[in-house]
């Protein structure tokens, strides 16, 4: 049985002269973000507020997890002067904090990790004092690529764990999660003064205790950021939302996390990877009053 938006969740349509300009620019510079590719349900608020999540390397993706909006299918050729793109765009909105993602481009013989590379080096070349923050599929555990993100020293590396290990093969089939695990560990391990990120779902039939079980694995991994938000359906083809957590069940998880050991829990309803992403990093130092 379908389950009703609570109202906690639901979002009004903000179009105001600020989001029809963040438009403006993404169409000049011909850019995706995850904003749109995701059906991200604080797309307008944070148009509103100059800023989005850009997503390159096209907008097919070659996994076709069961939560996700993305298109899935044979992806584009990869667009060599989107890094360029990017940066300009990101001038041009006079970004603090750039967050930058992708879909997975498992066809792609590096992973599509020069990509990200190129990127964040075209970024700090135009705009040296933006905060970039990386949030990068998993380069099937490729080392080599890993590094390459990794030797572009973005300010904070960022891979979603997505669910607990039980629903992999319902919600991520083509994914693991010890690598993503993995992943993470690795990152701190190279290059420790990088924040490492990753966030997860809540909402499609996991327990408790799993939930637990989780975050004691991203603290053992050593994750510095979690993020912790609602499951939305984004079609009737998708996997269905099993239950909305109340706000209060959230501030409840971001508790366990920080008993847990997690340094820096975002825990609510519409948290996402990049949603208010700027807020936890100023100066280089993280604010614990993310919301």
């Amino acid at each position: 049985m379908h389950q009703r938006l609570p109202d906690w969740i639901k979002r009004g349509i903000i179009d105001t002269e600020k989001t029809k300009f963040v438009r403006r620019i993404l169409k000049k510079h011909n850019l995706n973000t995850v904003c749109d590719s995701a059906r991200c349900p604080n797309k307008g608020e944070c148009y509103a507020k100059n800023t989005a999540t850009f997503m390159i390397l096209g907008k097919i993706c070659t996994r076709n997890c069961r939560f996700c909006s993305c298109e899935t299918g044979r992806p584009e050729p990869i667009n060599f002067e989107e890094p360029s793109q990017v940066a300009k765009a990101i001038k041009e909105l006079n970004l603090k904090y750039a967050v930058i993602t992708s879909v997975t481009r498992d066809d792609l013989n590096d992973e599509g990790s020069e990509h990200f590379a190129n990127t964040i080096l075209e970024i700090k070349k135009l705009t040296p004092e933006v905060k970039i923050e990386v949030l990068t599929p998993d380069f099937q555990g490729n080392k080599t690529a890993i590094n390459k993100v990794i030797q572009s020293k973005p300010d904070v590396f960022n891979h979603n764990i997505e669910t607990i290990k039980r629903l992999y093969p319902i919600a991520r089939p083509q994914a693991d999660y010890e690598r993503s695990l993995e992943f993470l560990s690795y990152i701190k391990e190279h290059s420790p003064e990088i924040y490492t990120k990753s966030g997860f779902m809540v909402g499609l039939g996991e327990t408790y205790e799993e939930i637990t079980k989780l975050l004691c694995d991203l603290k053992k991994h050593n994750c510095d950021i979690v993020t912790i938000g609602q499951y939305i359906q984004p079609t009737k083809n998708h996997l269905k939302v099993e239950k909305y957590y109340t706000p209060q069940e959230f501030e409840n998880l971001k508790l366990v996390a920080i008993k847990i050991g997690i340094k820096y829990p975002i825990s609510s309803p519409l948290a996402r990877s990049s949603y208010k992403a700027s807020e936890t990093l100023c100066e280089n130092n993280f604010s614990n009053t993310y919301s």
